[in-house]
C-alpha cells in the first residue's frame, strides 16, 4: 500500500513538473506583466478574486503553450531543449490530446465566472488554433497579430474576474487598448534571440526577414511608444523622463548588441519596460506618478 502511494505521489509530482515546464519561460513574459496589469486596472483587490484570476491565466497559458510546443519541436530542440516535448517527457500526440482536454476544462472554469469570461476563453482558443493549426506563427506580421490577440484575452480574462463586473470601465478599456497596441508593435522583441531555431523550423520572423531593418525599428519605436504612453497617461516630468529613458535604452541595446546571449538579455530588459507599460494606468487610479 505504501509503495502504491509513493508511486502515485511520484507520478503526480512528475505531471506537475511537466505542466510547470510548459509554462516556465512565460512567468516573466506573461504571468507577471498580465497580473500586474489586471491588479492595476481593477478598481477592487479581493484576495480570492486575485487567486482565481491567476489560476485562470495560468491554465489558459498552459493550454496555449501545450498547443504551440506540440507544433514547434524542431525550434525548441535548438532554443529550449528542456521543454517537455523535445526532452521526451511527453509526446507530440499526447500534447495534442492534452490541449483539447485543457480547452474543455478552461471553458468549464470560465463559465463559472461570467458570460464575458467564457467568451474570452473561447477567443483564446480561436487564436490558438489560427496560430498553430493554420500556421500563422510562420508569417512575421500575422505572428505579431496573433500574439497581440493572445495578450488581449490573457489580460481581459483576469481583469474581468478581478473586477467582479460583467464589463470593464473606461480606464481598463484604455489600458487594454494601449497594451494591445504595444504588443502588436513590439512583441517580435522575443524573436531576436530565437533566430536559429525559428529558421530551422521554417518560421519567417521579422529578425529573419529584415535583420537590419527590424533592429532599426526597435531603436525608433520603443522611445516613441514610451513618449506617447507617458503623454497619454499624463505622467509627471521625472516619471516621464525615466520611462522614456528606459524605452530608449532598450531600443539602443537591440540596435547595438546583436549576438544571441545579448539578445536574451535585451529581451529581459524589454520585459522590464513592458512591466512599466502595464503599470502606467495606476496613475489614473491613484495619481501615483505625478512627480
Amino acid at each position: 500500500m505504501w509503495s502504491f502511494a509513493a508511486a502515485a505521489l511520484h507520478s503526480a509530482l512528475r505531471h506537475f513538473e511537466t505542466a510547470w515546464l510548459f509554462t516556465r519561460s512565460d512567468f516573466k513574459t506573461i504571468i507577471l506583466p498580465v497580473m500586474t496589469f489586471a491588479t492595476v486596472v481593477s478598481p477592487r483587490h479581493n484576495p480570492l478574486a486575485l487567486s482565481c484570476s491567476l489560476c485562470w491565466l495560468w491554465l489558459h497559458l498552459f493550454q496555449a503553450n501545450v498547443s504551440n510546443q506540440a507544433c514547434s519541436i524542431h525550434e525548441d530542440k535548438v532554443n529550449k531543449p528542456w521543454r517537455p516535448v523535445p526532452s521526451g517527457r511527453i509526446s507530440v500526440e499526447e500534447s495534442r490530446a492534452l490541449r483539447w482536454g485543457l480547452m474543455v476544462f478552461c471553458s468549464g472554469l470560465s463559465s463559472l465566472f461570467s458570460l464575458n469570461v467564457l467568451i474570452t476563453s473561447a477567443m483564446s482558443t480561436v487564436v490558438m488554433m489560427v496560430y498553430d493549426d493554420f500556421r500563422l506563427s510562420h508569417h512575421p506580421c500575422f505572428k505579431n497579430l496573433c500574439n497581440a490577440g493572445y495578450y488581449v484575452t490573457f489580460e481581459l480574462g483576469p481583469s474581468l474576474i478581478l473586477s467582479g463586473e460583467s464589463s470593464l470601465d473606461r480606464t481598463s478599456i484604455q489600458a487594454l487598448s494601449c497594451s494591445t497596441l504595444v504588443i502588436l508593435l513590439t512583441i517580435h522583441a522575443q524573436d531576436f534571440a530565437d533566430v536559429n531555431g525559428d529558421r530551422r523550423s521554417g518560421r519567417r520572423t521579422l529578425p529573419i526577414v529584415a535583420p537590419e531593418g527590424s533592429r532599426i525599428y526597435m531603436l525608433c519605436v520603443l522611445p516613441l511608444l514610451s513618449f506617447a504612453l507617458a503623454s497619454f497617461w499624463s505622467l509627471g516630468p521625472l516619471c516621464s523622463a525615466f520611462f522614456i529613458s528606459v524605452g530608449s535604452g532598450v531600443g539602443l541595446r537591440y540596435f547595438l548588441f546583436r549576438d544571441e546571449i545579448r539578445d536574451q538579455a535585451n529581451y529581459r530588459l524589454y520585459n522590464i519596460w513592458l512591466m512599466g507599460v502595464h503599470f502606467l494606468p495606476v496613475h489614473v487610479r491613484c495619481r501615483a506618478l505625478t512627480w
